[in-house]
């Protein structure tokens, strides 16, 4: 509880700071700032670490490949190289440490999907909000996702647990548009033997395909994330 309370507390800190900043800066240059923020934290040796000191994710440095070498290695990323794909209509980073468990969701198909996710607020290199702590073990985010055509969208279920860690701290059943990018490529079930392991990404997401605290006020997030079929 105490952990949440602090983000809680930085994000109510940091957005009013944003805001100060934001009377003085237009529009092109916040996305200006924005990209270079992008651009240092690819060339950056990352280590995020909780305000405990834990080591929660060892992001080093990143190898961007192109789409056309994504797809040209059959729509994998190789760890091993830290590469992360860039989609430049979206503008969003992608990384797929495990493809997961299952199969891909179809289209005309729509499935409840688990959840677990560390945001670090890459403008103010901190994590900002997490599920994948204790705290949100019963709780965890739940998204109804529907593939029409290729097309993913979906929406925070609020009915089954009231809301997961998302929905807590920015009030908005709205999926950010960046977590749906991985759906393409990722499989989405339950691990059944135990060498099996559920979808597993990490993405850097621009605040056109963010949470809506991210669009307002222009700053880039890094996500890890795993996806699970909900029983």
């Amino acid at each position: 509880m105490k952990h949440t309370l602090y983000t809680c507390l930085f994000t109510v800190l940091a957005g009013l700071f944003v805001m100060s900043c934001s009377d003085d800066e237009t529009y092109a240059e916040q996305k200006e700032r924005e990209r270079d923020l992008i651009s240092a934290f690819l060339a950056r040796d990352v280590k995020i670490m909780s305000s405990d000191g834990e080591l929660v994710a060892d992001v080093g440095r990143i190898n961007v490949i192109s789409e056309n070498q994504f797809y040209a290695q059959g729509s994998q990323t190789y760890t091993e190289q830290n590469q992360y794909v860039l989609f430049g209509g979206t503008g969003v980073y992608m990384q797929i440490v495990r493809e997961g468990a299952g199969k891909k969701l179809e289209s005309g198909e729509t499935k409840q999907v688990i959840c677990r996710y560390v945001e670090f607020n890459i403008m103010y290199d901190s994590i900002q909000s997490r599920s994948d702590v204790m705290f949100w073990d019963t709780r965890p985010d739940i998204m109804d996702v529907t593939n029409t055509y290729g097309t993913f969208t979906a929406s925070f279920n609020t009915k089954i647990n009231k809301g997961g860690a998302m929905y807590s701290y920015y009030g908005s059943t709205s999926v950010p548009s960046g977590w749906l990018v991985p759906f393409s490529y990722i499989k989405i079930g339950r691990q059944v033997k135990e060498e099996e392991g559920i979808a597993k990404v990490r993405l850097i997401v621009p605040h056109t395909q963010g949470q809506a605290d991210a669009s307002s006020r222009v700053y880039p997030c890094f996500y890890e994330l795993t996806y699970q079929e909900m029983k």
